[in-house]
């Protein structure tokens, strides 16, 4: 089976999940499945939560990012992976895992999937979310407290002690190497047909 690997990067709430909402619609006709860098962040059982909580999960090595790429290329030669699930609440992996079966198309979501040099090299299309820091910082405010359970306090401290100084550090410095750079994301109707119509030309191509 031949795999397309779509990688959508950007920074924290920039709208990379609406994007990728968008584009499993539009590839239901195949058999897609997506794949988080957030799943791989390294555990720390032996921490405890007011230590875990004081991490920096935007820098590169808070993921397991070496996993992952050898998940993805598991998928790509049609083994069946067990991928890690990760707690928000917890700051920590569960002892579960998700058992994922290869597909034609993989979608790859996170905001330093770019950064890495050998994990980029697995994706045909790469693409980066461009959206407004301030429009960003509220989507995250609102995302954290609501489906997550922080405080705005917590929420703030985090963003502008890590969040914001990783970005620019590592997450907007990776949008160079993007194939196709999409403001807003999966809001954006004419860059998401262009980038729809590319992908299944590519599909096409593939399957010939």
């Amino acid at each position: 089976m031949n795999t397309t690997i779509i990688g959508v990067a950007g920074g924290t709430a920039s709208g990379k999940s609406t994007l990728v909402k968008k584009l499993q619609e539009a590839f239901k006709g195949e058999s897609v499945i997506t794949i988080c860098h957030d799943y791989y962040y390294k555990a720390h059982d032996e921490l405890s939560y007011e230590e875990r909580s004081r991490l920096n999960y935007d820098h590169p090595s808070a993921f397991d990012t070496e996993m992952m790429i050898e998940d993805i290329k598991k998928l790509k030669e049609g083994i069946a992976i067990d991928c890690p699930v990760y707690s928000f609440v917890n700051h920590n992996r569960t002892n579960k895992t998700l058992h994922i079966h290869p597909a034609q198309v993989i979608i790859i979501d996170g905001i330093l999937i770019l950064e890495n040099q050998e994990l980029r090299n697995l994706m045909d299309v790469k693409v980066y979310v461009d959206t407004d820091a301030d429009v960003r910082l509220g989507r995250r405010l609102m995302r954290d407290v609501q489906e997550r359970g922080r405080s705005i306090e917590s929420v703030l401290s985090q963003y502008f002690c890590t969040v914001k100084p990783m970005h620019d550090e590592f997450v907007e410095p990776s949008k160079r190497y993007a194939d196709l750079i999409v403001p807003e994301g999966g809001f954006n109707s004419v860059a998401l047909r262009i980038l729809i119509q590319n992908i299944n030309s590519m599909i096409e191509k593939e399957n010939a």
